[in-house]
Formats: structure tokens, sequence, C-alpha cells
């Protein structure tokens, strides 16, 4: 062979075996780092939820996972709050339906599956607004205590009620077309068999809407969602963390402290955004007439009209039954949400 061919030879032997090399170090390599997650699967984990994307991105996951859950503990609860809003509109006197009589109508219809009528759009909501307002207030709230932490102060209350403003506001945007699905969904067994849409999911019933009323359909009552979720978040967010701040260093345990901050927050909840889910209901049930028109032109004329119509008080009638729908959503979203980010911290 010549030498020509001996040096070449001798070439691909050389790198065959660099390659070779290389090749059993990575396996090894590999194998270490599995066995090292094998036998420390907690640092591999952090490792990973400690890369900065994963970091931003965390508030967010954690607050969409944890409305959701709390969504499909409470929907048969909404959808009777839905319809308690929705009956006798117009009517200023009549008989007065109750969340017991509300709950008997719709089995009597149908069956125990119809309480969970629009479940589809209302995790849709939880995993867009809630993903949304949670996300902004936890990246809020860690700005401000870096930014208070580095001039030796503490976050106040005005600073926290800012951030829950802000963040409810902020997410009721993205989310109003769900939540106009959602209301559309619930309150679609209340028209005449033959008027009813009979919406399929979340998906069916935002396509339809589109097609048949335009894109800005979906954005309808709007402005009441926003100033409702920014009554909501003031009241929830704000008052948990205040709450949970007051309540440090006291004999409840961390557990018991959670518990006892985030009943305190669905009370607040509650009282604050009442008025505004009701005209939001109001004007996402409505559909125009067969003239064109709608019963409420936005907002304030609901306000004035629902006043002069049924009463003032009627915006806080079922307070009972909301209460019972936002404090349980606002302690099981708050306390999955608390739980995930110390797993995850």
């Amino acid at each position: 062979m010549s030498s020509a061919g001996s040096s070449a030879l001798e070439a691909a032997k050389r790198q065959s075996t660099a390659a070779l090399n290389s090749a059993k170090e990575s396996l090894n390599e590999g194998s270490q780092a599995v066995k090292t997650a094998a036998e420390n699967p907690s640092r591999a984990t952090t490792d990973f939820l400690h890369t900065p994307w994963v970091r931003a991105s965390l508030p967010f996951v954690n607050g969409g996972l944890a409305g959701m859950t709390a969504t499909t503990v409470i929907q048969p609860v909404d959808m009777i709050k839905v319809r308690l809003q929705l009956a006798g509109e117009g009517i200023k006197e009549g008989p007065r339906p109750t969340p017991l009589s509300i709950t008997r109508d719709i089995l009597k219809q149908g069956k125990i599956g119809d309480l969970y009528t629009g479940l589809s759009a209302g995790l849709l909501r939880q995993a867009v607004y809630t993903t949304a307002r949670l996300g902004f207030f936890d990246t809020f709230m860690q700005k401000l205590t870096r930014r208070a932490d580095a001039s030796g102060k503490k976050v106040g209350f005005a600073e926290r009620a800012g951030a829950g403003l802000t963040a409810g506001g902020l997410a009721a945007v993205v989310g109003n077309p769900a939540d106009l699905a959602l209301i559309r969904m619930q309150s679609d067994g209340l028209k005449p068999v033959a008027e009813r849409a009979n919406y399929k999911s979340v998906v069916d019933a935002l396509a339809r809407i589109s097609k048949n009323e335009g894109i800005t359909a979906l954005w309808a009552g709007c402005n009441p969602t926003v100033v409702r979720a920014m009554a909501l978040n003031f009241g929830q967010l704000a008052f948990f963390s205040e709450a949970k701040n007051q309540l440090k260093g006291s004999s409840l345990s961390a557990r018991n402290q959670t518990l006892t901050a985030s009943a305190i927050a669905g009370f607040f909840a509650s009282f604050f955004s009442l008025p505004f889910d009701f005209v939001k209901t109001r004007l996402q049930k409505q559909t125009k007439r067969p003239d064109g028109t709608l019963p409420y032109r936005g907002m304030w004329d609901c306000f004035k009209k629902v006043t002069k119509e049924e009463g003032i008080l009627r915006f806080y009638r079922g307070f009972g039954t909301y209460y019972v729908r936002i404090a349980p959503h606002a302690m099981v979203t708050l306390i999955v949400a608390d739980f995930l980010g110390f797993v995850t911290k």
C-alpha cells in the first residue's frame, strides 16, 4: 500500500477513535445526569424551574391552573348565580326566585349535568382571565417588593390595591370573549325552545356569535367587565395580600393563615364587585330585538333602567349566592396558587 494510502487510513482510524471516545463521554455524562436526577430529583427540577423564562412564566401558569381548578368545583353555583341575576328582568314586583327554586327548575327541565352548562367556556375564561390577572398581580408585586427592599421599606396597602386594580383591568379585556360565551351558554336555557342557540361548546359559541353579530360583539359588556374585575381584584388580591401580611406572627399555622386571609378576601371581593357583575351579566346576555335595538345601550343605561324598573337593591339581590360562588372560588384559587407558588419557588 502506498504511503499516501497508509496516511489516509491512519487519519480515518484516528477520527473514528476520537468520535467513539466522544460518544462514550457523552453517554457517560448522560448516564451520570440521569443518575443524579434519580438520586436528587428536587435539584434537577429546581435547576429547570430557575431558568429565567420559567421564572417569568410561572406566576401565569400557576394562576391559570388555580383558576381552572376552582371553576371546576364552583361551576354549578355560578350557573345558579347567573340565572338568579337574569330572572325577573324588567319587573319590580312579583315573586322573587331563590337559589333553591332556580336549582329545582334547572333539574326539572333536564338533568343534574345541566348545572355544568358552559363549563368549557368557564375553563377557557380561567385559562385566559385568571392566568393573566394572577400572573400580572404576582409580577407587579415582585417588582414592588424588590423596589421596597432596595429602599428599606415595605409594600403598603395602596401599592397592593394598585397592583390588584391594574392586573384585574388588563386581564378582563383579554378574557371578555370567553366570559361572554359563558353567559350566553348559561342563559340559553331561559329562552323559548325555538329560540335557543344550543351551543355545542365554547368554540361553537364564539364562532357563531362572531359570524352572526360581528367580531366586536365578543367584547359586549367589556366596560362593566373591566370595572367588575378591578373591583373584584381589589377586594380579593389586595385584601388577601394585606390579610396574610397582618396575620404573620399570629398563633395561626401557615395553612390557617391562608384560609383566613382567603375568606376575608372573598367577602370584600363579593361586596365590591356584585353590582358590576350584575350589569355585566345583563349586557352580555342581551341580543337585538326584532327592530334591531338592544334593551340596554351600555353600562350606565343598564344601571339607570334597573334602578328605575326593579329597584336599587336589585343589584345586591342574591348576595348570598354570589358570595358562595365568589368566596370558595377565591379561596380555592388563592390556596392552589399559594401551594403551586410554594412547590415551584
